[in-house]
């Protein structure tokens, strides 16, 4: 499977040039012979917005999931919808979806099929609150699905939850080979983007890709750098800190013969 990770130039709160540049990174990446194409956190209004969010936070659903969900259907591919700003009142009133809270925000990712189907809703466990508002904002999610997908399982985290290793102990227990992180990783956090995200892989034996905006906000700079590990943590496919569209085949084998050569997740003890 070709995984594309589309590290998008994000401008703050300018939400229709964001979506555009999204629909048409998917139309890209599919022309690139992806099968699965995964957006950054926040990429509609940027996540150091925190202004903006109650003013462009939309329903699962909404505009911009229609237009993306179109994109996955017209180009035949997978698409991770990133992260939006979830208007949870708003999606309990026009789906059937279960929202964590009958108001407020939150940070939600929601994962497309090649028919445009809604396969899975992940909105993000831990919210940020180290110089940041997000956690005062949005309200967390509690939900860690794993989707099944062209021999993946595939799992959904994103940004700040790369510091809580017992989430990716829960993906693996539900059997996933492979974990999306969408993310708005600033500077100058640069050894702890690289350094967490590859331990994640190496301590669960799975891939994990980490997708990464583009761009400078008033107080931060994302700093890029979006890059897929296999199973035993060596990065496959990475870019700097300009917008790019990073790819890499990865082998749904592989997970379980590395964790059949070196079978660490069967030594666990547990209590």
């Amino acid at each position: 499977m070709r995984v594309a990770l589309a590290q998008l130039e994000i401008e703050a709160g300018e939400v229709t040039d964001n979506v555009d540049r999204a629909v048409a990174a998917v139309e890209r990446a599919a022309d690139a012979g992806a099968d699965l194409v995964a957006l950054p956190e926040l990429f509609t209004v940027g996540f150091f917005s925190f202004d903006l969010y109650a003013r462009e936070a939309e329903p699962v659903g909404g505009e911009t999931h229609q237009r993306l969900a179109a994109a996955a259907r017209e180009h035949g591919v997978g698409v991770l919808a990133g992260t939006i700003v979830e208007d949870l009142e708003a999606t309990a009133a026009q789906t059937d979806l279960s929202v964590p809270s009958p108001e407020g925000l939150a940070n939600t990712a929601v994962f497309f099929d090649r028919d445009g189907e809604r396969r899975a809703v992940y909105r993000k466990h831990h919210l940020f609150g180290y110089e940041s508002a997000e956690s005062d904002l949005l309200v967390p999610g509690g939900r860690v699905p794993v989707v099944d997908f062209e021999g993946f399982s595939v799992g959904i985290t994103t940004c700040y939850d790369l510091r809580f290793p017992e989430l990716y102990r829960d993906l693996v227990d539900d059997g996933a080979t492979l974990v999306l992180v969408p993310s708005a990783w600033p500077y100058p956090r640069v050894e702890h983007w690289e350094l967490l995200p590859r331990a994640r892989a190496v301590e669960n034996l799975t891939y994990v890709a980490t997708i990464n905006g583009s761009g400078a906000f008033e107080d931060a700079s994302l700093l890029g750098r979006s890059t897929v590990y296999d199973p035993w943590g060596t990065v496959l496919a990475s870019s700097d800190d300009d917008p790019a569209l990073v790819t890499a085949d990865l082998d749904p084998g592989k997970v379980d013969a590395v964790r059949a050569e070196f079978p660490a997740l069967s030594d666990r003890r547990h209590g």
